[in-house]
């Protein structure tokens, strides 16, 4: 146990290729079975396996009651900084887990998922390192896998990864409630939407979300607890951030992003970490990213316990999936729906909110609550709903989201406006003339 233990904890600030990195997660699960699951979510292109290690009091399933969180590096297989702080992550997680009061109830009342590399395959094909751009940005078949996601907006005509369809099934299958992505060759917190259209106020060069508030906040929290993105100033002259934050559509539109994929479709909120302005930065600077970055990390995982969560039961106390529950005034264009155990998570500032419970076929129950900032607490508000009049034989069975452009039929509902508008406008010219 001790040589287990000796070799989960010996972790270099290097960087670890494929067979390092395996070793490095097993070794990790011999040494705290009880505290962590590994597990993969499918094969990259070239066959290697995509690693998860969950940490947490449940690990292995989860627990109703208890947020799914993660964390996702090296998706573009030369921006390296994420891959390797996330090992140090782990390292850092178990080793102050019963020894740091803080570490061991954020681990006793979250599951923390974390995916060092996204991209192994373009990771070892980086043979190069380079501050600025190598193939091994894409994966073995030449995708940008951030380019890759179906998009709300713009019908996505790239064709769908090994690697971007794991990812999808995997949020498919678990409860995530918030996630970031850890990039590099910038210095920012961006958050969504990536895309947009005039609905989304993309003609003022910003595309605002319902929960934009909430977006603000997650990239705030991590800007400001790391040594030095809260200053905005960005990688040269050219490029600032205030606070070191953006919109991601701000910054620049993009089509196919993970980030805006969670939070359409996913119901999980993500936002973009882009951690060094180098892509590829020498081994010898790992040690100062891992120490700018480790508050950070730690303090936007507690994020996941803001806002209000709970559970929607029938009259006989049995949960009902695919219940509709959101706060009044921010509807998503894919509605928020409970899983399978009837449970509902909301990311929501404090503050007083209406939230909305719906059984599809019957009435809607409508319940004020007035959140707190819990997440020192580590643990969301909780309110459960129950349907009196819905018994365990009628049940919800609405099926998720077609993955088309949802944004697409306000487009055009908006593109009809304008025809009707420039009619009426050359009516009344020509009857001001005609008089």
């Amino acid at each position: 146990i001790l040589c287990l233990v000796s070799a989960a904890a010996a972790l270099d600030f290097k960087y670890h290729h494929t067979e390092e990195l395996e070793e490095y997660l097993r070794g990790v699960h011999a040494a705290y079975p009880s505290l962590t699951h590994l597990y993969s979510i499918g094969r990259s292109v070239e066959g290697r396996n995509l690693w998860v290690l969950a940490l947490g009091r449940f690990p292995t399933h989860h627990k109703i009651g208890i947020p799914e969180f993660k964390y996702v590096g090296n998706m573009h297989g030369d921006e390296t900084v994420g891959r390797e702080i996330l090992l140090h992550l782990i390292d850092f997680l178990v080793t102050s887990y019963g020894r740091d009061p803080v570490i061991t109830r954020l681990l006793n009342n979250t599951r923390v998922h974390i995916m060092p590399t996204m991209n192994p395959d373009g990771f070892e094909a980086t043979k190069v390192p380079d501050c600025y751009y190598t193939r091994g940005r894409y994966n073995k078949n030449g995708e940008d896998l951030n380019r890759n996601f179906p998009d709300a907006f713009e019908n996505n005509s790239a064709s769908i990864q090994p690697e971007t369809q794991a990812v999808m099934d995997w949020i498919k299958n678990e409860t995530f409630v918030l996630s970031a992505n850890l990039h590099g060759g910038a210095l920012v917190a961006s958050y969504t939407f990536d895309n947009g259209n005039p609905v989304t106020g993309s003609l003022n060069g910003y595309s605002q979300s319902p929960d934009d508030d909430v977006f603000v906040h997650l990239a705030k929290t991590y800007s400001s607890n790391h040594v030095s993105m809260y200053k905005g100033t960005g990688c040269d002259n050219r490029q600032t951030f205030p606070g070191g934050i953006t919109n991601g559509y701000s910054w620049y539109q993009l089509e196919g992003g993970m980030q805006d994929y969670n939070y359409v479709w996913g119901q999980c909120f993500e936002i973009t970490l882009e951690l060094s302005c180098c892509k590829y930065p020498p081994a010898d600077q790992l040690e100062k990213f891992w120490r700018d970055n480790k508050v950070a990390l730690i303090e936007y995982i507690k994020q996941v316990h803001l806002g209000v969560k709970g559970q929607v039961t029938d009259k006989n106390g049995n949960p009902i999936p695919n219940a509709i529950v959101e706060a009044k005034g921010r509807p998503h264009v894919c509605p928020y729906r409970t899983n399978e155990q009837g449970e509902y998570f909301l990311l929501l500032l404090p503050g007083t909110y209406v939230i909305n419970a719906t059984v599809p076929g019957f009435k809607s129950m409508l319940k004020t609550v007035e959140i707190p900032d819990n997440t020192g607490n580590f643990s969301a508000l909780k309110q459960d709903f129950s349907f009196p009049e819905v018994s365990d034989k009628i049940r919800s069975r609405v099926a998720s989201c077609p993955k088309i452009p949802l944004y697409q039929e306000l487009t055009r509902a908006s593109a009809a406006v304008k025809p009707t508008v420039h009619i009426l406008v050359l009516m009344t010219v020509m009857l001001v003339i005609f008089k």
